[in-house]
């Protein structure tokens, strides 16, 4: 699988959708080290970004493969 337009735009959505679950669903999203632009992220810490960003990666990664499979990708 190459890369293309779509499949950045498949990892960006499965990436917002992990920060919205990471936001909904983490204890305490703002303790320990605070981003630059934390009001950007809804108050997310450094850690709680990290942690998001690569559960929305695993996502993204599982979902290109999925719609390449199916051939939509």
């Amino acid at each position: 699988m190459s890369w293309s337009p779509k499949v950045g735009l498949v990892m960006i959505v499965c990436n917002i959708i992990a920060i919205g679950i990471g936001k909904a669903t983490i204890k305490h999203p703002n303790v320990g080290l605070k981003l630059p632009s934390s009001s950007l992220f809804g108050g997310l810490s450094h850690g709680a970004m990290l942690g998001t960003i690569s559960f929305g990666h695993i996502l993204g990664i599982g979902a290109i493969q999925g719609l390449a499979s199916r051939g939509v990708l």
